[in-house]
């Protein structure tokens, strides 16, 4: 059964991080220039929260704040969900879809051990998916 860590083994553990004294619009701008839709915070290697664009919308957005001027702490989501590296994938499909989140921040022994998302879920199932399609065509093909 896949886990959490196989996911991490492929993407690698980068996570790209924002600290809670950033603004909402350097945050923003992190955030596009890297393609990515989440920030984990961290302070002082601890975390704090997670900024993601629903939070932009719904937070900043919608009440109409200065994302020049509001810092992160103000608009993270700090109830937060995490996993564990050892965690099966369809666990961890099952939390995010439940809870309907997209980002899961993954913490090991050591803290903050990387971010596993939605999208990744999805790679990683089409992938897997992939290898059974082409041995299982092996097989039929090679026992006719």
């Amino acid at each position: 059964m896949a886990t959490v860590r196989e996911i991490l083994a492929r993407k690698g553990p980068l996570v790209v991080t924002a600290s809670p004294t950033m603004t909402v619009l350097e945050a923003a701008q992190l955030m596009n220039d890297r393609g990515i839709g989440a920030l984990v915070v961290l302070q002082e290697g601890t975390l704090q929260g997670i900024f993601t664009e629903r939070d932009l919308m719904r937070r900043v957005v919608a009440e109409q704040r200065d994302p020049a001027t509001t810092p992160v702490r103000d608009v993270m989501t700090t109830a937060l969900v995490v996993t564990r590296p050892e965690i099966p994938l369809e666990e961890c499909a099952s939390i995010m879809t439940s809870r309907r989140i997209r980002h899961l921040p993954v913490m090991g022994p050591d803290g903050l051990a990387g971010l596993v998302t939605i999208g990744d879920l999805m790679a990683f199932q089409v992938a897997d998916q992939a290898v059974t399609i082409a041995q299982l065509n092996s097989y039929v093909y090679e026992n006719r």
